[in-house]
């Protein structure tokens, strides 16, 4: 089965798809080691990653996409991608979403912010028309290859304009064909079970520590009645914090044994990289070489 059909499966299946974000190819690795089905991967955890700065609509559609061919090469689960405000008109968004299943994504999303957009749990966003963001989600059901790469319409339109405005645009964006369902930093409880119970199709939502959302477990958020939950940037936050109080400590006692038990052995995340079967899988080659050679002389 290939990565689109069984990430619409994850999706379409009565339990919650529980989406790890993560930014790099490790963390892709240390995610699907950890026994996630699937892993997400969006532009603020990106930013950090290869800028050191905030999800400001700084990368382009061509450093992500680069980053989703390195993370879909490394494992060998479904990676969903972050297809931003479609980096530009109707033709990018087009663009975007064929680089995109190029790359190797079972599926992205697409948001109704304004250029140059902000992370969604920010102050000071701003959104599209209804019709602009209609036109750019058509734009991406069209340009996709493989019917089974899901589509997600994202809007932030509850801090711009209320809850009632966000649940009518995303209404209408299911109605042009999305096939998940994204309403951006709902404020309580209450707002998220209003999408759920009044959007006719699967929703997703987003965990931020420190958000706007209230941080409930899966259990709750698949009983309120959400298809997929993410979780983009906490593995991000934990490496940062992590780094942090090691380089403090390294600064401060100049030897990093203090930290021991906070790190991984060289044996354990040579495994974690696949050192092991990169070695037998040169082995192999090193002796069918022999194999034919002997063979060779042989005859």
């Amino acid at each position: 089965m290939n990565k689109t059909t069984q990430f619409r499966r994850l999706v379409e299946d009565r339990e919650i798809l529980v989406l790890p974000g993560v930014h790099d190819a490790l963390t892709a690795k240390l995610a699907e080691r950890a026994g996630f089905a699937a892993i997400t991967c969006g532009g603020y955890a990106t930013s950090a990653s290869l800028l050191g700065e905030p999800d400001t609509s700084q990368l382009s559609f061509t450093e992500m996409a680069d980053t989703y061919a390195r993370l879909c090469d490394a494992v060998s689960v479904p990676v969903f991608g972050d297809g931003d405000t479609g980096y530009g008109n109707v033709t990018n968004v087009g663009r975007t979403v064929r680089m995109y299943e190029r790359a190797g994504l079972a599926g992205m999303f697409i948001e109704d912010q304004v250029f140059p957009k902000r992370c969604g749990h920010m102050a000071g966003k701003a959104v599209v028309p209804v019709q602009d963001m209609v036109g750019k989600l058509k734009a991406a059901l069209d340009a996709r290859q493989d019917p089974d790469f899901v589509i997600m319409a994202r809007t932030d339109a509850i801090a711009v304009n209320g809850i009632d405005d966000a649940i009518a645009c995303m209404a209408t964006y299911h109605d042009v064909g999305a096939d998940l369902l994204f309403v951006e930093a709902p404020e309580n409880e209450e707002q998220m079970r209003r999408i759920c119970a009044e959007l006719d199709g699967p929703c997703m939502a987003n965990m931020i520590e420190g958000g706007t959302t209230p941080n409930l477990t899966t259990t709750a958020l698949q009983e309120i009645g959400y298809a997929a939950v993410a979780y983009p940037v906490a593995v991000t936050y934990a490496i940062a914090r992590a780094v942090d109080d090691l380089l403090r400590l390294l600064a401060a006692d100049g030897v990093t044994a203090g930290f021991a038990d906070r790190m991984m052995s060289f044996a354990e995340f040579n495994d974690v990289i696949g050192l092991g079967e990169l070695r037998a899988r040169e082995q192999s080659y090193l002796s069918f070489a022999e194999e034919t050679a002997r063979a060779k002389r042989e005859n």
